[in-house]
């Protein structure tokens, strides 16, 4: 017999589900989206032209905070179901491993890129635990 969950519960997890959504949506918005699709790298690719450098956003908004936004947003939404069933939560432990796996070959390139910035904004903004900004 399934176990009703109070209304209370489920309500604020649908919130937190709708919050994850919301992070991630709007934290798209702070980056290049063309770079973020990957459609900056073709379209240079395809006219033989180099790449414009990046940059790393860590001086605007949710940046400062946590380095990796759009993962925070998936990771929330995925485990914030009012119903867990066994494969929602396969399936969201997955995309969790997933997705940290992602951020560890990330950070790795990103070290090698931006060197001793990209070092000073991890020891600024946590990788993905909304947390105060430390001293860098």
């Amino acid at each position: 017999m399934l176990r009703r969950e109070p209304a209370e519960l489920a309500g604020a997890l649908v919130a937190i589900f709708w919050l994850g959504w919301a992070v991630l949506f709007l934290s798209t918005f702070l980056i290049n989206h063309f770079d973020l699709f990957g459609l900056a790298q073709v379209w240079n690719a395809w006219r033989g032209t180099a790449a414009k450098p990046g940059r790393i956003p860590d001086a605007v908004s949710i940046y400062r905070v946590v380095r990796h936004p759009l993962y925070v947003g998936f990771i929330l939404a995925f485990w914030a179901m009012p119903r867990m069933t066994e494969s929602h939560l396969l399936f969201a432990a997955a995309a969790t491993g997933y997705i940290f796996v992602g951020i560890w070959l990330e950070e790795r390139d990103l070290v090698a890129h931006f060197g001793d910035t990209s070092r000073r904004y991890k020891r600024r903004a946590s990788m993905i635990v909304l947390m105060p900004p430390g001293k860098g």
